[in-house]
């Protein structure tokens, strides 16, 4: 059949009546989803469908779909309803995927049918895919890693969720309506910063296992030896790196749980408190690990940079913290 010029760009579309199901389907192929993403697809599918006295019952995806495609269609569905966009991403996927129906037909398991949950590597995540319980017990064993490094990330992880849940609650505060897109843009923040340190505490415990493998590497030639030391010094340079990223990254959420102690909701003032608390510890303790990796690496230009840089991150870590725990006492005192 001949195309015909629709309301969509980048979209192949044909529609049938099903005889046995007593409903009409469209097929359609969504060949640049930068430009027709699968939300607005479906949306306008439904906008035409109201218009003739019907309605959408659902839907279903042929083959794999991207994260992103799933991650901005739980976030559009979210503003339409003026909810705080600044949601998890298992969260976001659901409301996806409960917005557009894409389980009606059959269960839709992201692990399975978004791309880049099925190359993920669980290696990557082993220690935040853990329970709080294993994790507490795999850093008290004696093994050394988990240690202070990873440690220091995942109370980052603590601060940045606590500035996200203030930010939410402030944005489904009743009574504050006008202020849900204010809050929703503070949530995101957070969750991206959260989301950032959950990576971390995974590679910290992996720049310190990389170090250990460098120190096992064999030794008995020259050649052997040069490239020992020169696996040793990259090691060292990256477990440097990761703290360092940690510190940043911390740092940065504190400015989300400043406002939210100045002007998120009262009742969780508390909540920033000790958000602020937590994201010091990961600036400080991150700094630490900063430290005892540079005394190793040769490159002292470097190593002086950026311990310049540490320092000057460590006391405007420790001064906002003073401050937002003025700002939250000032509040329940």
């Amino acid at each position: 059949p001949r195309a015909i010029p629709g309301s969509l760009k980048s979209v192949k579309a044909i529609g049938w009546y099903i005889e046995e199901y007593g409903i009409a389907q469209i097929s359609m192929n969504l060949t640049n989803i930068e430009i027709t993403p699968l939300h607005k697809a479906f949306d306008e599918v439904c906008v035409k469908a109201t218009e003739r006295g019907i309605r959408v019952t659902g839907s279903e995806l042929v083959g794999l779909i991207p994260l992103k495609a799933m991650l901005d269609a739980g976030k559009y569905f979210l503003a339409k309803q003026q909810r705080s966009t600044g949601v998890s991403e298992k969260e976001l996927v659901r409301i996806a995927i409960k917005s557009m129906g894409l389980d009606e037909l059959s269960p839709f398991k992201p692990e399975e049918r978004i791309i880049e949950y099925l190359l993920q590597d669980k290696a990557n995540s082993r220690l935040v895919g853990t329970t709080l319980a294993d994790f507490a017990d795999e850093t008290a064993s004696e093994s050394p890693a988990p240690g202070g490094g990873s440690i220091s990330a995942y109370v980052g992880v603590l601060g940045a969720s606590l500035g996200s849940m203030v930010a939410n609650l402030s944005s489904h505060k009743k009574g504050w309506d006008d202020h849900w897109e204010e809050f929703s843009g503070w949530a995101d923040r957070g969750q991206h910063y959260k989301n950032e340190l959950l990576r971390l505490v995974d590679l910290d415990t992996a720049a310190f296992n990389k170090i250990m493998e460098a120190f096992n590497l064999p030794k008995s030639s020259d050649e052997e030896k040069a490239a020992r030391t020169q696996a040793i010094q990259d090691a060292t340079k990256y477990a440097i790196e990761i703290p360092f990223a940690v510190m940043k990254t911390a740092y940065q959420s504190m400015e989300v749980i400043k406002a939210m102690a100045e002007i998120g909701n009262p009742n969780s003032v508390t909540d920033a408190g000790v958000a602020a608390l937590c994201a010091r510890t990961a600036v400080l303790g991150a700094f630490m690990n900063v430290k005892i990796n540079a005394s190793g690496y040769k490159d002292t230009a470097y190593t002086k940079e950026i311990l310049n840089e540490g320092s000057a991150l460590e006391k405007m870590a420790i001064d906002l913290e003073t401050e937002i725990i003025g700002i939250v006492n000032g509040k329940i005192g």
